[in-house]
């Protein structure tokens, strides 16, 4: 069994079974991942894939549980090289990190910037998507870090860490009926068209929890993913809009107002989360405590001891959070 073999089927399954696709990315033929997967497959004396003809058609039972440890393997093949970088050069490497545009649009710039500044030669991957997503790529290891509000508790092998909490706000044109009240109520809000985030997308599920305890049905009639593209569709008419407090900008959205929905909705809290396990090199720890100061490394590193979820969330119980 050789450490390529492992790589190549983990590729493989994770480029929808696509051996094309998986050379291509890999900068090698399809002949020979074809080969060493049947090697392994040989020497293993069971199936991985299930075929017909020359294509793949599905990951076997059997596959799934070697798959699992495969990529384990490979996870701690990574660690060992990013220990020999640590040591080697501390100031040298990569970081990925996996959010949502808002994240990466409102609260990230100046973390990044300063990263930047500060390790320059340390290569820094964002990769975008929703939360589900993004909670996988962590899981899996693609990436270092995700940082989301919502879909990171569905993994229990991310220990998830709170970095900030953050409100809502309602924004409507200047000439709105709503800018006349003195205190916006959820009946209010009910009343018009509304437009907010995709289900599932940065704390929604707080929304719609409170519709639904005070037994209202609203009319969401456009959702996107991209608080942007949610101020577009505000400024065209088509509703009142819904989003994170932070995306509101009062120099750049001067023609919509913001009006304050904390009382209506409850907040949210913002996480970053890594796979457990994961080798944190000097630089990650700075990323970590310069988006959420509160978390320092001996915080972090005290994370990484705790086993259960219950017990993560009692060692972060008596935090105050920063609240945006």
């Amino acid at each position: 069994m050789k450490l390529q073999q492992l790589r190549y089927i983990w590729e493989v399954a994770h480029h929808e079974l696509n051996v094309s696709a998986t050379a291509q990315s890999l900068f090698t033929s399809q002949p020979g991942i074809s080969k060493q997967i049947r090697l392994l497959e040989d020497e293993l004396g069971v199936e991985i894939f299930a075929r017909s003809g020359k294509h793949l058609t599905h990951v076997t039972p059997a596959g799934k549980v070697i798959l699992e440890t495969a990529g384990e393997v490979l996870r701690k093949v990574e660690s060992i090289k990013q220990v020999a970088q640590e040591y080697s050069n501390e100031r040298k490497g990569e970081l990925s990190i996996a959010t949502t545009h808002t994240q990466a649009r409102y609260a990230l710039p100046a973390t990044i910037k300063s990263f930047i500044e500060r390790y320059p030669d340390v290569a820094l991957h964002m990769h975008q998507g929703t939360p589900m997503q993004i909670s996988e790529m962590a899981a899996d290891g693609s990436v270092d870090f995700a940082i989301a509000t919502e879909a990171l508790e569905l993994f229990s092998d991310l220990i998830m860490m709170p970095c900030y909490r953050w409100n809502r706000c309602i924004l409507v044109p200047r000439d709105h009926p709503l800018t006349q009240r003195s205190l916006v109520s959820l009946e209010d809000v009910a009343a018009h068209p509304i437009v907010t985030y995709v289900f599932g997308f940065t704390g929604r599920s707080k929304l719609d929890e409170a519709f639904l305890e005070k037994g209202l049905e609203p009319r969401v009639v456009f959702t996107a993913a991209d608080a942007d593209v949610i101020k577009t569709y505000v400024r065209l008419g088509l509703g009142i809009g819904i989003v994170a407090a932070m995306a509101y900008d009062q120099d750049k959205d001067a023609d919509l107002v913001a009006l304050d929905a904390s009382h209506l909705f409850a907040s949210s809290v913002t996480q970053i989360g890594c796979r457990r396990g994961t080798f944190l090199r000097g630089y990650m720890y700075e990323f970590i405590q310069d988006f959420a100061p509160h978390l320092t490394r001996e915080l972090v590193q005290e994370a990484f001891q705790r086993h259960t979820r219950a017990e993560l969330e009692g060692l972060f119980s008596h935090l105050e959070l920063p609240v945006y």
